[in-house]
């Protein structure tokens, strides 16, 4: 790696963990950073996708729609997507044996990589969150309530993020991913899939660009609990 590439962030993980849902950054200023990455929305509503330069919002019921860009985000991870490493999957894998093929093209796993899987897919389940309302419970409790969606035989996209595991509290370790189909007409947090065939393609990190949120509420966050591993396991 002889290029430097930056990941800008808003707000981190520990922070939504516990319960920092208000939006402190607009999408239209959140798209200055990067055409491509994920999040959610104010009051946890939805799942958030970029693709080339659109935010897409998936909400409960597993539909798409454009997000407004005076809409807002409390988290947010993006990127300007350059393919550094690009492959082709063999037919047929779990998200399992996807993870391993990703493993193999990977020189580092000190870097964080953005990541995204375009092709067709036997199958994709995924969650999304529901908006909350104050006072805010923490993330554990409020995704309880997410709505699990099933998509069978679709093309679509996965796009999100491969973190190492220094990068605990301030993202989520290992991949976080979601998924919205070829139509734009809906997707989600991705819990797990089956790629029938498609392309992998990396863009890889090396610097994290962090944006703190300057309210109160953040302030005064418990950013390391005991239990963070627990945490993000669960919500994750």
């Amino acid at each position: 790696m002889t290029r430097r590439h930056p990941i800008f962030q808003n707000s981190l993980m520990s922070a939504l963990l516990d319960g920092i849902y208000d939006g402190e950054m607009t999408i239209g200023e959140l798209l200055g950073h990067g055409n491509f990455g994920l999040g959610t929305f104010d009051g946890l509503d939805g799942e958030m996708v970029i693709l080339d330069g659109v935010c897409w919002k998936l909400t409960a019921d597993g539909r798409a729609r454009r997000a407004a860009l005076d809409a807002s985000t409390p988290f947010a991870v993006v990127t300007n997507f350059v393919p550094h490493i690009t492959a082709e999957a063999p037919d047929n894998l779990t998200r399992a044996e996807l993870s391993a093929f990703i493993d193999s093209l990977i020189h580092s796993h000190n870097y964080m990589y953005a990541l995204r899987i375009t092709g067709e897919f036997t199958d994709v389940t995924t969650r999304t969150v529901v908006k909350q309302e104050k006072p805010y419970p923490k993330m554990v409790e409020a995704t309880q309530a997410d709505a699990v969606v099933h998509f069978d035989h679709v093309a679509g996209t996965i796009a999100g993020f491969r973190t190492s595991v220094y990068e605990q509290g301030i993202s989520v370790p290992g991949c976080h991913v979601h998924f919205i189909d070829s139509a734009h007409s809906g997707g989600g947090h991705v819990l797990d899939f089956s790629l029938l065939r498609g392309t992998v393609e990396l863009c890889v990190g090396t610097d994290l660009q962090l944006r703190l949120p300057l309210t109160e509420e953040f302030s005064r966050a418990e950013l390391a609990p005991e239990d963070l591993h627990e945490q993000i396991a669960t919500t994750e």
